[in-house]
């Protein structure tokens, strides 16, 4: 593909860095903000900055917020004996969007995965494991998608979180085997909340 100018190219191949971006589409981008006059483009620029540079990770849940804590952890009218795990920021919109949850969250950064070498050591784990130590915490919800690598994660925290008087569960499996929490319907994602079972470890 031959590119006029080496300024189009350099716009197209950082679009192209993006996830689910090929470089058609990168181009396709990048010639539409071409045609943007200067004070839209200013806006989108300054937009991406103030996301990489005012926003921080919650110091309690890790949940993307403008302040050290997010709206969630300060809300004081969330339960706070309950707990749900869950993998990205996403999951936590997903999940929001069901209006079926009102306890507190906690994001691990990603799920275990050694073909891809995470490990447990690159998640969020050990500071989900002191929080579970408050006896205040009385359940904790493993809300991970339904793979190999989300079930490997759930039996890691089982392990190391387990002590009597907490209550590990699961969503039901009306989420479908193998695929992504984020892109479940929020019907089927609010029921398999409102379901959820008691996590077993099977062994």
């Amino acid at each position: 593909m031959q590119i006029p100018s080496k300024y189009l190219e350099q716009a197209t191949e950082q679009l192209a860095t993006l996830p689910g971006i090929g470089k058609r589409t990168a181009l396709r981008l990048a010639l539409n903000l071409h045609r943007r006059d200067g004070e839209e483009i200013k806006t989108f620029v300054e937009a991406l900055v103030q996301l990489k540079t005012e926003t921080f990770a919650c110091i309690q849940c890790g949940n993307i917020s403008d302040t050290e804590t997010c709206s969630i952890c300060a809300n004081e009218r969330r339960a706070n004996d309950i707990i749900c795990v869950v993998e990205d920021v996403r999951d936590i919109m997903a999940i929001e969007s069901t209006e079926t949850f009102k306890g507190r969250y906690h994001v691990l950064g990603g799920v275990i995965s050694p073909m891809d070498g995470i490990g447990p050591q690159a998640l969020n784990i050990d500071s989900l494991v002191e929080r579970t130590k408050n006896l205040m915490i009385t359940e904790v919800i493993f809300a991970l998608s339904p793979t190999m690598e989300g079930d490997t994660t759930n039996f890691y925290l089982f392990k190391r979180i387990d002590r009597e008087g907490l209550i590990i569960t699961t969503l039901s499996r009306g989420v479908s085997v193998g695929s992504e929490l984020q892109y479940a319907d929020e019907i089927t994602l609010g029921r398999s909340l409102q379901q959820r079972q008691v996590f077993k470890l099977n062994v």
